[in-house]
């Protein structure tokens, strides 16, 4: 039966906005891909796949059981690889130079629009190419990459992971209980799980996908421990992919999202294998068993300061499709009368559903620069380290980008997926469907908030570079640029800036709270009479306050140095993007208002001039909206939702994706006959 949506359509309402709008959307989205030339490419990569029917699901992903999302998730997966392979030989000729600015655009690939409108759960091979290769790239010798590093960039026999996460031990990597045991007889290491606890628990890829591993693992030679070192471990036969003697492997099970990623767990008995398997690009095992210690043994963890600057970029990319859906379905529902005598508006116009989407896409804008200031730091920290420059090796900009990565990783996490449940929310009852695709999104989003680091732990691991900068001040040394503002004393000044207002109170108050954590801190040590890991311990809520509060402050503080990088666009595309960053800095100064009135001098009026200011950004940025989420470029496939569509046909797709559900392709469910119609003859 075919019904009349209503006289005012989804598709008449999201025209409107386009028609009415400010500026070009166009235009837009080829400032946000960097250039008209990147997005031209990377819409014809897109159409590559997309267009290919061999792509479409014939059933939707939600009615699959697990195992048979992982076979889908696998299938699709390969083909996307030989299909990606083709299309990089076609236009750049054999890529076989792989480096890390190549594994970050690929991986960004796939975790961005393409990867996302293929895999909405994200798929089983994609850590080969993050973590797996760039620890190859970071940790191993050049004889070792060219024995091992053009292979598993061809999966030429090798389909690898990175296994650090153990069932007992995550974040706190010093307590991994995987052990390595140096045999120089035989000049072989012994891998062994020594209990249930040190398992290998949650790398992707390694449940039934992996055959090799690089392992994370607690090295001895002689009894003597040297500490984590990694080692390549082939888990799985070459030939059949039957696991190797002495490995235990499998997956985990079903989660809250990701669920085509194969999450798997790794236990060893007695696996043993060659010296030339430890990863020694920094670290060595002689022989005859003597240990030569790494120059920094910091870069050990190389692979996770890699991997955190690229989640940054993840959670903006699952933040802003969550906005771009939220934002397109507040312009086509209408609710709620604004007066009485008049039509029901478009929920947008409600001044409370504008400040529950629009600061989440300014949020997402100003997360997009800060990943960029992020990736070029850390291109600049590994380009000084390979050229052994005293600067980088030295130590100073590598606990910088290592504290700064840290720190991001953490806020951004945490407030995206806060943003992307505020987002499901504000669309209502309809945002709680899965054909709404928040629960995918947000299963990504919050998986981040823990994986690679859990957020606490890191922003305790954040605090101790504040702490240490903090003394440096003190003494008067240089700090590095990132918290340079912790020797300025001086007190909040009110101005007439009402965006170096903000960020300036955000500044004072990290310096503030990273004072009192100190000196509570130096209290407990010394009067309480506690060792410095137990005054830590006690300081810790203070401390991680402290760390919050920079990364806020950081990212205030960048988006308004970017407003300078606006000088060069068209006018009216460049008023709409100082209008989110002004939203963003000041609703993250709103967002910390106790921490900043506890550490700043600021009266009521100077708090309703923030308020007053916010509000009106919101009706300024209420008529563009729509053009602003049209230009992050997203495909209807990479949103994935019956109701942030480009067309606007939000209730039709709600209803086809209603009546597509395998539950509906019967009239009667088989259940009936079995269950329901003895009960109902039983008359309970």
């Amino acid at each position: 039966m075919q019904l009349e949506v209503g006289r005012e359509t989804g598709i008449n309402d999201l025209q409107r906005e386009r028609e009415s709008a400010t500026f070009s959307s166009e235009d837009f989205a080829i400032w946000w891909a960097g250039g008209k030339a990147a997005l031209e490419e990377r819409r014809e990569l897109e159409r590559y796949f997309i267009d290919d029917p061999e792509f479409e699901d014939a059933v939707h992903p939600t009615f699959l059981s697990y195992k048979e999302r992982y076979e889908h998730a696998l299938a699709k997966g390969i083909k996307f690889l030989v299909k990606l392979r083709q299309w990089q030989h076609t236009r750049h000729g054999d890529a076989d130079n792989v480096n890390l600015k190549f594994l970050y655009e690929l991986r960004m690939l796939m975790s961005g629009s393409l990867g996302t409108a293929l895999f909405q759960q994200s798929f089983p091979l994609r850590l080969h190419f993050s973590m797996f290769l760039s620890t190859l790239l970071n940790q191993a010798t050049e004889e070792q990459q060219k024995r091992w590093l053009k292979r598993a960039w061809n999966l030429d026999g090798i389909v690898g992971t990175y296994a650090q996460t153990e069932l007992g031990h995550g974040s706190y990597i010093r307590g991994l209980e995987t052990r390595a045991d140096y045999d120089a007889e035989s000049e072989e290491f012994v891998l062994n799980t020594p209990r249930l606890t040190a398992y290998k628990w949650w790398p992707g890829g390694l449940g039934h996908t992996a055959n090799m591993v690089v392992v994370l693992a607690q090295l001895y030679i002689r009894g003597k421990h040297h500490g984590l070192q990694p080692f390549l471990v082939r888990i799985r036969d070459e030939r059949t992919h039957e696991p190797m003697p002495g490995i235990d492997v499998g997956d985990i099970g079903a989660k809250m999202g990701a669920n085509g990623v194969n999450n798997g767990f790794l236990g060893f008995r007695n696996v043993r294998i060659p010296r030339d398997q430890m990863l020694m690009r920094h670290a060595q095992v002689q022989a005859d068993g003597t240990f030569v210690k790494a120059a920094q043994p910091l870069l050990l963890y190389g692979t996770m300061v890699f991997v955190r600057v690229m989640i940054v970029r993840d959670v903006m990319f699952g933040l802003l499709q969550a906005a771009t859906i939220a934002t397109r379905y507040s312009a086509v529902r209408r609710q709620s009368p604004i007066e009485p005598n008049l039509a029901e508006p478009q929920i947008l116009d409600h001044v409370t559903q504008q400040e529950k989407v629009l600061p989440q896409v300014a949020r997402g804008v100003c997360y997009r620069l800060a990943a960029d200031v992020l990736w070029t730091f850390y291109q600049r920290v590994m380009d000084q380290l390979a050229h052994k420059d005293p600067e980088a090796a030295g130590g100073r900009e590598l606990a910088e980008l290592h504290a700064l990565s840290c720190c991001l990783k953490s806020v951004c996490t945490l407030d995206a997926a806060e943003g992307i449940d505020v987002l499901r929310k504000s669309c209502g009852g309809h945002g709680y469907l899965s054909s709404a695709n928040f629960d995918s999104i947000q299963g990504l989003a919050s998986a981040a908030v823990t994986y690679e680091g859990e957020y606490t732990v890191l922003l305790l691991q954040t605090s101790r570079f504040l702490l240490r900068s903090y003394v440096d001040g003190l003494k008067r040394k240089l700090l590095p640029a990132s918290v340079c503002y912790l020797r300025n004393n001086a007190p909040l000044s009110w101005g007439s800036n009402l965006l170096e207002n903000a960020a300036r109170a955000l500044e004072i108050s990290t310096t503030e709270q990273v004072r009192a954590a100190w000196q509570f801190k130096e209290d407990q040590r010394k009067r309480g009479n506690h060792s410095e890991q137990q005054a830590t311990n006690l300081a810790g809520r203070r401390l991680a306050a402290a760390a919050s509060l920079h990364g806020h402050a950081y990212l205030a503080r960048n988006s308004i140095r970017a407003l300078q990088g606006l000088g060069g666009l068209k006018p009216e595309l460049a008023k709409p993007l100082q209008q989110l960053i002004e939203l963003f800095v000041l609703d993250t100064f709103q967002r910390q208002l106790g921490a900043v009135l506890k550490w700043n001098s600021i009266s009521k009026h100077q708090l309703q001039l923030v308020e007053q200011r916010f509000e009106q950004l919101l009706q300024e940025l209420r008529p563009n909206a729509v053009a602003i989420v049209d230009g992050f470029d997203f495909h209807d496939r990479v949103l994935g939702s019956t109701l942030g569509c480009h067309d606007g046909r939000v209730y039709e797709r709600l209803m086809e994706h209603a009546r597509g559900n395998p539950l509906n392709q019967e009239s009667v469910n088989r259940s009936y006959q079995t269950h329901l119609r003895p009960l109902l003859l039983g008359k309970l």
